[in-house]
């Protein structure tokens, strides 16, 4: 698969601090790639060179191929953690001149902005100055300035930060319609479930380095516990419980009466599910039998925490 993005053995220095200390990456066209870390892991500073505001001590980024110069940013959207709307100044007024900084004529700038402000329900806001307007409604403005001149490669930094659930599930779907329509994705969050819908690749970067990057289900099978959640209906509870642990260990989660199935989880060790399974039919009606996969904040914990 080809990548949008390719980030070669980057190195940037503040002074003393390492802020990003050999960091390769590769975002592949049409992914939505979930960039992670804690506060003050390095994404920021990632974020910038990408966005050419910075520049890396050594190293290389290379956008859809080629080595990334300044005629590059009229193809890549950046919406920063930060907002950064003239308070001021006019919705319909910023957004015009906006659109116009990314390249955009002001017929086409004035075509796209009635398409997005009819999506949003938002044409009554045109004469309003910024400061008039909620977060939450200066959060759209933001996210329309940067997606309308139908960036290649998308950079969205905590993207649902002010918003209602409404609104977030609004931008949510709309991230996903512009990725479908060709659009890579660079997403920057805390929201772990967030990832976890919408990202298919991910890197953790902690303490200026890259510590995990790769599909989202390749990594969730990285980092597998090898142990089973299960469900029985059974009499012999005794009997069960002396053939499980004969091979595996096991963890009762709940029992309660004959009347009720059996939950335990169930750590395979050397051995496999089939051999769980074929001990489990012998006892009783299996009702659940289900692999224990760590989610993305499982990992993200146990990773930061190592």
């Amino acid at each position: 698969m080809s990548a949008i993005l390719e980030v070669q053995n980057v190195i940037k220095q503040y002074g003393d601090y390492t802020a990003l200390n050999n960091v390769s990456l590769t975002i592949p066209k049409g992914s939505i790639y979930g960039l992670l870390g804690p506060n003050g892991a390095g994404k920021t500073s990632l974020i910038r060179i990408i966005n050419q505001i910075t520049i890396p001590d050594s190293g290389t980024v290379l956008f859809d191929g080629e080595v990334l110069k300044p005629e590059h940013v009229s193809a890549i959207g950046y919406l920063p953690e930060e907002r950064g709307l003239y308070k001021t100044m006019k919705v319909g007024e910023q957004c015009l001149y906006l659109a116009q900084l990314k390249g955009l004529s002001q017929q086409e700038a004035k075509k796209q902005l009635k398409y997005w402000f009819e999506k949003f329900e938002i044409e009554s806001w045109w004469d309003k100055k910024i400061q008039e307007l909620s977060k939450g409604m200066a959060q759209k403005i933001q996210f329309v300035v940067t997606v309308l001149h139908q960036p290649k490669l998308l950079i969205l930094d905590e993207p649902f930060s002010g918003f209602d659930p409404v609104n977030a599930n609004l931008i949510k779907d709309e991230i996903i319609e512009l990725n479908k329509k060709g659009t890579s994705v660079i997403f920057s969050t805390h929201r772990m479930e967030s990832v976890e819908e919408m990202c298919d690749h991910i890197a953790l970067i902690h303490k200026s380095n890259k510590l995990i990057e790769g599909k989202l289900n390749d990594v969730k099978r990285q980092y597998r516990s090898n142990s089973f959640q299960v469900g029985i209906l059974t009499n012999n509870v005794e009997g069960l419980m002396y053939q499980l642990t004969q091979k595996f260990t096991v963890g009762q989660t709940n029992f309660k009466s004959l009347n009720e199935d059996l939950k335990l989880e169930v750590q395979l060790g050397n051995h496999n599910s089939n051999e769980l399974l074929s001990i489990l039919t012998e006892f009783g009606q299996v009702t659940h039998f289900v692999e224990k996969i760590p989610s993305v904040n499982d990992i993200f914990i146990q990773t930061v925490s190592q």
